[in-house]
């Protein structure tokens, strides 16, 4: 196929805004999903995309956008399964219900009503197949302090990843997961002043170019189907993840 097309979820701002350009300069026709339309629109930059407001938590409104991809391109070939939010930084005893529930709808049922969606839409195309990413985060690794229900989420889409893998083969569907740990966005400008750290101590930690975390997507969008990465990281290198404290 000349021009394959590709879903991005969250692509209003940071890391899906970045791969959504990415994936339109390599070639990709791409619709493009939010919560919000005017930031989706500055996403397009005039780029001639499908843009479809979308509210992740909402059955009908993934079916709706899946449903307008079906009818603009005639076919999915991958989805970027990239929405989430975080819960205000507390303590387990202190998080409030809803503020739980806001992080588990966003992040899980959301990112499982994507891929449903997608997967539906690529085993039943001609040619079958096509391929899933998800956004896991590094904290699908290892936990910040205070932060019980990102990290609980993330650690569900392993699983998420894992069994859509699975289940894909019969179908020609692949799924892999990136952890993406400290890209410069609007979410991790705090990295600036200082972040909680597992000791007590508030540190400054060093952030890396959310391109990157594009150009590592787009790569493993460009395999065949044949081949596929389940588990990728890409982070700031210096970041304290892989040592102790």
């Amino acid at each position: 196929m000349d021009t394959r097309v590709a879903v991005v979820t969250g692509a209003g701002s940071g890391i899906g805004r970045a791969t959504a350009r990415a994936l339109l300069e390599a070639g990709w026709a791409v619709a493009l999903a939010g919560r919000r339309e005017a930031p989706l629109r500055e996403t397009a930059a005039g780029d001639d995309v499908l843009v479809v407001p979308t509210d992740v938590t909402d059955p009908g409104s993934v079916d709706a956008l899946f449903t307008a991809v079906k009818a603009r391109f005639g076919r999915l070939d991958l989805l970027f399964n990239n929405a989430g939010v975080a819960a205000l930084s507390a303590p387990p005893e202190e998080l409030e219900h809803e503020q739980w529930r806001r992080v588990v709808d966003t992040n899980l049922t959301g990112s499982f009503l994507c891929a449903q969606g997608a997967y539906r839409l690529m085993m039943a195309q001609d040619p079958q197949g096509g391929r899933i990413i998800n956004n896991g985060s590094v904290s699908a690794q290892a936990p910040r302090p205070n932060s019980v229900a990102y990290t609980a989420t993330k650690h569900a889409i392993t699983g998420l990843t894992k069994s859509l893998a699975l289940d894909g083969r019969r179908h020609n569907i692949a799924c892999g997961q990136i952890d993406i740990g400290n890209a410069a966005t609007e979410m991790t400008e705090r990295m600036s002043t200082g972040t909680l750290q597992a000791d007590g101590r508030t540190a400054v930690e060093p952030t890396m170019d959310v391109a990157d975390v594009a150009r590592t997507v787009l790569h493993m969008a460009s395999l065949p189907l044949a081949a596929n990465i389940p588990f990728v990281t890409v982070m700031a290198s210096a970041m304290p993840l892989l040592g102790r404290g």
